[in-house]
């Protein structure tokens, strides 16, 4: 990482010009070819998918996406009435005439009676489009609302619902991606008192995102991704993008401020928490793509798009940033700062020579952070209970959850499809909003009995309004059958009847014939969506904790480390759940955020947010216990390692929250209730996280586990590849200049707001103090176990794209390699299937080289590995 750093560092105009080539090579074919976003996905062997693609193969012209133009008369009048017959019959023949629409069924025609409500003061056309509401040009939908509302007056009300009319209101909602940038950008400001020192992770993240976005958009034209899958990985890219940004830059001025010269504080900041930016950077890649072992395609999709934005930060990250860094050099100081520094120095003979600086130990817990940390010691216990109870009850409104499908009656007020919606349930009853369709095929004429038997059942049945039937298409033997419920499409009844009518009313009346039906329509795919995500949400969350347990045993060499982690993230999305069905589904403030009325939760949100949240959790559990453990590598003294660990990593971790909240919550107010769900959800999860389980939770709980928290069996130990997050110690002497005693009696007593702080996941570059005595430097004298082939394959086969294989056998710079290109592009990770044995038998031959000649600096001292990093 160190090489990739100093080199990005000295070409930076060259890796600057070669960012801004890729961002031009993205955008030229995106301009060109636009994106081919599609909400269409299929549900393989489910109800009613068989039924949409029976009725597509038999009746295509009855396949497409059906909406509906809702009248309405205000005032003392009837829809019967001969005026308004002339305006609205005028206004469907315009509609029938548009580009994209079949045909238009009228409440005037020869069966228009059941569209007319009773008072006769509402009725309701049906727009049959030419294909599925998401295949459908945006343009087209847009025309056939404005003709339909342009026969508006102050006498009628016309109003538009459905899902293709939904997907073009959507279309027109507000980025809010600003918002949270400008958020953001306060943050930072207010954290390092720089301008550039704001600016640089904003200009990070912007680039990262724009590369990461532009390379999705150019994915949907061969593969499948919805509509939300570039709002997501904006809402993931963005937040993670500034924070990784973060992390560095201020591990970077705290080199600055400790006397470093800029280019020596970019590759000590890149080879330290670079390196935990990377290893984070993984554990959320990792976890979204997860996804993929639930093999439904939007959700896929979604997975792929977000870890492409993921990516495109940690690459981003690692090699714009250090160029930036040396463009503007000691610039992310602030004056007072530099003035510092310059004070410092000013008796040094070399360059970035480090002067003895304060003992960043003793003032990290001397600190705020650092009489918190102590408080947390001490009454570990007390504080243990406090969190378990306070997510406990965040999490309580969780066991309630109910997953299904928001319909038109979660739309703002205000918007034309709420209106459509509320004027259908007033008129005809809430269960018009979402009728079922039964599509039954006759294989012959025979089946005629059993086929109006079944009519005579359905509308009989409890819980239905009406069910009408299309006659038998002579051809095809099909015939349509649409049932209205008397609840709502997200009513939990309506659920209850979808079940009812599937194990109970269909087989009854398909028994003894050759009559097929199947119950399909909207309303019966989101419930199959929701049981189908049910019945997988257990393999994915095991993929999903297992892989991430995996990757943080081989950073921390610890069994309770990554189960303590999986905990504290299965914590925190339950108590995000809990949020997530207090504000959305029993509706407490959702329509003061604009987000409609109470309704159940998106059946995809959960796999979603865990993955995400995984991730997430991932990232500031390594950012905090990779500092507890490089004290505890130091100390082997516990609690001092966590008191440590938290002091000097808290308020950055804190920090790196706010900006992510500030993100995720400018999401919510965007007008879309999916990506709000999002929204809130994932704001929620990192407060909790950041304030209640990082700062109170695991580090007591890590006091109460004590030593055990660093425990690895010996035969884990030898089989698990070495991956160093903070990099190892520097064990090049540190020049020291000698110091006046009056400059350094000055120096010691001076203020330590102007001689730096320690934070982040590691100390800067220090020369211990005399009064420390450093701890004797642990050898191995025992000769390495050799690398065994069968194991190396297991690492290729599992997590090799992401270059563990080279990690087992000792190689970091390839592994790195691997981990930045995804295996370059899975070439080098299927050449390695044929050389790895060569491989293992080089690295034998190096380690074998190793134990019988003993390297130079195994005797450095052991002071200087205590104290430079």
């Amino acid at each position: 990482m160190s090489a990739l750093a100093r080199w990005c560092f000295r070409h930076r105009l060259l890796v600057i010009g070669i960012w801004a080539a890729l961002l031009v090579a993205l955008a030229l074919p995106y301009a060109t070819l636009g994106t081919s976003y599609s909400d269409a996905f299929s549900l393989p062997g489910l109800e009613s998918s068989k039924a949409q693609a029976r009725l597509q193969a038999s009746e295509p012209q009855q396949s497409g996406d059906s909406d509906q133009i809702v009248v309405h008369v205000r005032r003392d009048g009837s829809i019967r009435d001969a005026a308004v017959r002339q305006k609205v019959t005028s206004m469907l023949d315009r509609v029938a005439a548009l580009p994209s629409v079949t045909s238009v069924t009228s409440m005037y025609g020869p069966t228009g009676a059941p569209r007319i409500s009773k008072d006769g003061r509402t009725a309701y056309a049906t727009v049959t489009f030419d294909a599925q509401a998401e295949r459908i040009p945006a343009a087209d939908v847009t025309r056939v609302i404005d003709t339909a509302r342009a026969a508006r007056d102050a006498d009628l009300q016309v109003e538009l619902g459905g899902q293709a009319i939904s997907l073009a209101a959507e279309d027109k909602a507000q980025g809010t991606e600003a918002i949270g940038l400008v958020a953001a950008g306060i943050i930072l400001f207010v954290a390092f008192g720089s301008l550039l020192g704001m600016l640089l992770p904003l200009l990070v993240a912007i680039a990262a995102l724009g590369a990461g976005l532009l390379a999705v958009g150019l994915t949907s034209h061969v593969m499948t991704l919805g509509t939300d899958a570039p709002t997501v990985a904006a809402l993931i890219g963005l937040g993670v993008g500034i924070d990784y940004a973060l992390f560095i830059v201020t591990r970077y001025r705290t080199g600055l401020r400790n006397g470093l010269t800029p280019e020596e504080a970019a590759v000590r900041a890149l080879n330290t928490s670079g390196r935990a930016v990377v290893f984070a950077g993984l554990t959320v890649v990792t976890a979204l793509l997860g996804l993929l072992v639930l093999r439904i395609g939007p959700l896929t999709g979604m997975g792929i798009s977000a870890a492409t934005a993921v990516l495109a930060t940690v690459i981003a990250a690692v090699t714009l940033l250090p160029a930036l860094l040396g463009l503007f050099g000691g610039r992310l100081l602030n004056r007072r700062q530099r003035r510092a520094v310059a004070t410092r120095n000013a008796g040094t003979v070399h360059p970035g020579t480090v002067h003895p600086p304060l003992n960043t130990q003793r003032h990290a817990t001397a600190r705020p952070r650092g009489r918190w940390a102590e408080r947390v010691e001490r009454h570990r216990t007390l504080f243990t209970l406090a969190a378990l109870l306070v997510v406990t009850v965040l999490s309580l409104p969780a066991l309630s959850l109910r997953l299904g499908t928001s319909d038109a009656g979660n739309d703002p007020k205000g918007t034309t499809t709420r209106a459509a919606y509320d004027l259908l349930a007033q008129g005809f009853g809430p269960g018009s909003n979402g009728p079922l369709v039964l599509v039954a095929q006759l294989s012959a004429p025979s089946d005629a009995p059993a086929l109006n038997r079944l009519i005579s059942a359905v509308r009989s049945t409890p819980g239905v309004a009406s069910a009408t039937a299309e006659p038998v298409t002579a051809k095809t033997g099909l015939s349509v059958i649409d049932v209205v419920p008397t609840s709502a499409p997200q009513d939990e009844a309506t659920s209850t009847l979808i079940t009812h009518l599937r194990k109970d009313v269909v087989p009854a009346a398909e028994r003894g014939s050759g009559l097929t039906v199947y119950v399909g329509g909207t309303t019966a795919a989101s419930g199959d969506l929701a049981d189908l995500l049910a019945d997988k949400l257990p393999l994915f969350l095991g993929v999903i904790v297992g892989l991430g347990c995996l990757l943080l045993m081989v950073a921390f060499r610890s069994i309770l480390v990554p189960l303590t982690a999986a905990a504290m993230n299965l914590l925190a999305s339950a108590a995000s759940f809990g949020v997530v069905v207090a504000v959305f589904q029993w509706g407490w403030g959702s329509e003061l955020l604009g987000l409609g009325k109470a309704g159940p939760v998106e059946a995809e949100l959960p796999v979603i947010m865990l993955a995400i949240l995984f991730g997430l959790s991932m990232d500031y559990q390594v950012f905090l216990v990779s500092r507890m453990h490089e004290e505890w590598e130091h100390t082997r003294d516990n609690h001092h390692a966590i008191r440590i660990g938290q002091a000097e990593t808290g308020r950055l971790i804190n920090a790196a929250a706010l900006i992510m909240m500030c993100v995720f919550t400018a999401f919510v107010f965007g007008g879309r209730r999916v990506i709000a769900e999002y929204g809130v959800g994932l704001a929620a999860a990192v407060a909790i996280d950041a304030f209640v389980l990082r700062t109170v939770l695991v580090p007591s709980l890590m006091h109460l586990l004590g030593r055990a928290n660093w425990w690895l069996p010996a035969w884990l130990e030898r089989i698990l590849p070495r991956v160093s997050i903070e990099g190892t110690p520097s064990r090049e002497p540190v020049p020291v200049v000698p110091v006046p005693a009056g400059a350094a009696r000055a120096e010691r007593t001076a203020d330590p707001h102007h001689t730096g702080v320690a934070t982040t996941t590691g100390r800067p570059a220090v020369v211990s103090p005399p009064s420390r005595p450093a701890p004797p430097l642990r050898q191995d004298s025992t000769p390495r176990a050799p690398k065994s082939v069968a194991v190396a394959y297991l690492w290729w086969f599992f997590l090799g794209l992401f270059g563990t294989h080279h990690f087992y056998l000792g190689r970091t710079g390839r592994g790195l390699l691997h981990l930045c290109t995804l295996g370059i592009c899975g070439l080098g990770w299927l050449a390695d299937a044929l050389t790895l044995p060569h491989q293992v038998r080089s690295a034998n031959a190096r380690v074998a080289l190793q134990d019988v000649v003993p390297r130079a600096d195994a005797t450095a001292g052991p002071a200087l590995n205590d104290s430079v990093h």
